[in-house]
């Protein structure tokens, strides 16, 4: 039975039996259906697949609603709305470009198609192509009203809007609003290219070059070719300072497209600027200290947008400034180099030794602070103990000035100079002086007094010198009484002073005597 039946599907196909001519019953009796045995036509099939393409669509299996829609566009190429189908599907999937070839496509066969022109503005939006945009609203407005396209209307707007005030921003060297504005393009616009690489050029401007970098990369993946991307990671790298493939970049991008005019000034800014840095360092190797620090200047001129190099320049010069003994300049260096780069450890290092070196102890401590959370080594803790120590003796009474005498000064040089002060400063000597004079006067010898006490007993100025607090620690700081060191000095009697003219003592304007 099998055998037969294919027979006679055969020869109805291949058209040797006329279907007329067979009984109905035989029909009924092979089981057949007269219209499977007709073959379908193209456009027939085209549709089935048009709505295996829908149904799958409807499910959001984009890729497998393509397949159909691709096979629908072969069998039927002139198809408007398939072109369409297609281009809807390509826009789920963000493929804008193909998306936007369908949908232009799809008008050129039919001028009327409203839902091709919707469709081209809103790939042109996404690609931020604005003119084209404006055109395909426009159409559509024309064939559907405005309504089928406010929402296009009101992207164009803000986009507008928002290119204005990038280049705004743009020349007034705003880098930061530039990626502000940037970003807001891509939420409407996110296959946009040039907006990438315009972020992506501020990035770098701004320092931030790791990402800059990979928005380039992204883009090169696509197209290996775009010189935009080449001269932005070229732009990055001249900012890392690897000038060397800086200069690789900015060749092949030159070789791409010789009018390039970022790529042609950028490439002789970074050549000029390497060129004025090695003279520099050149120039400190050989001692030539202010020929190094006019081309450290010089160079720090050529281009301030190149944070890290400028950042280099500046300690540089400050090591300069360090060894003619310009202290203000090296610390006024190494912060304009933490400007740049607040973790540079080296120009941290030696701003906190400068401000030591100028007794500005606290700034000292602020900056060893700073460098011990980037390095805590044992090294750098030792340098902020040092610094601690130096802060707090800076803050103590400083004996051996009060006294007139160096920190070398044996004891009888410690005794000659408190007998000397002692008696200048000891208020019987100043009693017909106004008061403010006489509370001056005996705040200098309460001064002396403590001074003496301390640096006349050997364990108090060890300590002293070894930077502890003696008011703190229970030293005896508290039990120095300056009249009784000075009666102890002198013997225990209370001096006499006169001060009648012509009478004299060494090293004073009176004279005195024990009763």
């Amino acid at each position: 039975m099998f055998i037969y039946r294919t027979f006679i599907l055969f020869h109805i196909k291949i058209g040797t039996v006329d279907e007329d001519e067979m009984a109905e019953s035989e029909i009924l009796d092979l089981d057949l259906n007269i219209e499977d045995l007709v073959p379908k036509s193209p456009e027939s099939l085209a549709e089935e697949k048009k709505d295996s393409g829908n149904y799958l669509y409807k499910f959001k299996n984009y890729k497998g609603a393509l397949a159909m829609y691709d096979e629908a566009i072969k069998l039927c190429p002139e198809n408007a709305a398939y072109y369409g189908n297609r281009s809807a599907c390509y826009m789920m999937l963000c493929m804008y470009k193909k998306a936007l070839e369908d949908a232009q496509k799809a008008v050129s066969l039919d001028p009327t198609f409203t839902k091709g022109y919707i469709r081209a503005a809103k790939c042109c939006i996404a690609l931020g192509d604005l003119l084209n945009g404006e055109q395909a609203v426009r159409r559509a407005t024309e064939l559907g009203g405005v309504e089928c396209v406010s929402g296009e209307l009101r992207a164009l707007e803000t986009l507008k809007r928002l290119h204005e005030d990038a280049q705004r921003a743009l020349d007034a060297n705003d880098y930061r609003r530039v990626v502000f504005c940037m970003d807001r393009c891509l939420d409407y616009s996110p296959s946009c290219t040039k907006c990438k690489l315009t972020k992506a050029e501020c990035l770098a401007l701004l320092g931030r070059c790791q990402e800059a970098q990979e928005i380039a990369n992204d883009l090169l993946r696509l197209d290996s070719q775009d010189t935009e991307a080449i001269y932005v990671r070229g732009l990055c790298l001249y900012f890392e300072d690897r000038d060397e493939q800086a200069f690789k970049h900015f060749q092949q991008v030159l070789r791409l497209n010789p009018d390039h005019k970022k790529a042609v000034e950028t490439y002789k800014r970074a050549k000029l600027l390497k060129q004025k840095k090695e003279e520099g360092n050149e120039a400190f190797k050989m001692g030539r200290w202010q020929q190094a620090l006019a081309l450290y200047n010089e160079a720090l001129t050529i281009d301030k947008n190149n944070r890290t190099v400028n950042a280099k320049l500046h300690f540089n010069k400050a090591t300069v400034c360090a060894k003619l003994n310009m202290l203000n300049e090296t610390a006024e260096a190494c912060t304009a180099a933490l400007e740049l780069d607040e973790n540079y450890v080296k120009a941290l290092l030696r701003r906190a030794k400068c401000y030591t070196e100028l007794g500005e102890y606290e700034e000292a401590v602020k900056d060893y602070e700073r460098l011990y959370k980037i390095d805590k080594s044992k090294q750098t803790k030792q340098l902020l103990h040092e610094a601690k120590m130096a802060l707090k003796r800076s803050k103590r009474k400083d004996y051996y000035k009060i006294l007139g005498v160096d920190k070398s000064a044996s004891t009888d040089d410690i005794k000659k100079a408190y007998r000397k002060r002692a008696l200048v400063h000891h208020p019987d000597r100043h009693a017909s002086a106004t008061e403010v004079e006489r509370r001056e006067q005996e705040r200098r010898f309460k001064e002396i007094g403590e001074a003496y006490g301390i640096l006349s007993d050997p364990k108090k100025r060890k300590r002293y010198d070894d930077g502890h607090d003696l008011h703190d620690d229970g030293a005896g700081m508290s039990d120095i009484d300056p009249n009784v060191v000075f009666q102890s000095f002198f013997g225990g009697n209370r001096p006499q002073f006169d001060f009648h003219s012509g009478s004299s003592f060494p090293g004073s304007a009176f004279s005195f005597q024990f009763g």
